[in-house]
């Protein structure tokens, strides 16, 4: 990674649920510390309902998130890229770390469903933020 602040983008199919809920929750644990984006590749027409309900349970708010499309430029300014297990391809870049959450799909799913995703994808984020902000 490079001297200013680290970037991560997370990646999933539609960009409407998980990959939305680790950047809302790498935002809110990091900061302005941390440049955070995510995208899919075949971007939904509205963030899944009930991860924004899931996420406002922990007190943040995603109803004004939008689905995005992954570009070759995401990634290329981004030097963290995680897919969320959904098996998408992104470019490769050199000197870029890669890395695949293997979470379920909260598509379709209840809150219930979703808040056992969102708590899995906080522990996950955590780590993170231990690893790009140590101390």
């Amino acid at each position: 990674m490079s001297d200013a602040k680290p970037s991560v983008l997370f990646v999933c199919v539609h960009n409407a649920g998980r990959s939305q809920m680790a950047a809302a929750w790498l935002s809110h644990l990091a900061g302005d510390r941390v440049e955070v984006r995510s995208a899919g590749s075949a971007p939904a027409g509205s963030i899944n309902p009930a991860a924004v309900e899931a996420m406002r349970e922990v007190g943040i708010d995603m109803s004004a998130r939008t689905p995005k499309i992954l570009t070759v430029e995401a990634v290329r300014a981004s030097d963290v890229c995680i897919t969320m297990g959904c098996g998408d391809t992104c470019p490769v870049f050199p000197g870029k770390r890669y890395l695949d959450w293997t979470l379920e799909d909260p598509a379709g799913q209840g809150v219930d469903a979703v808040r056992r995703i969102r708590d899995e994808i906080e522990t996950r984020v955590r780590g993170l933020v231990s690893e790009l902000l140590p101390g």
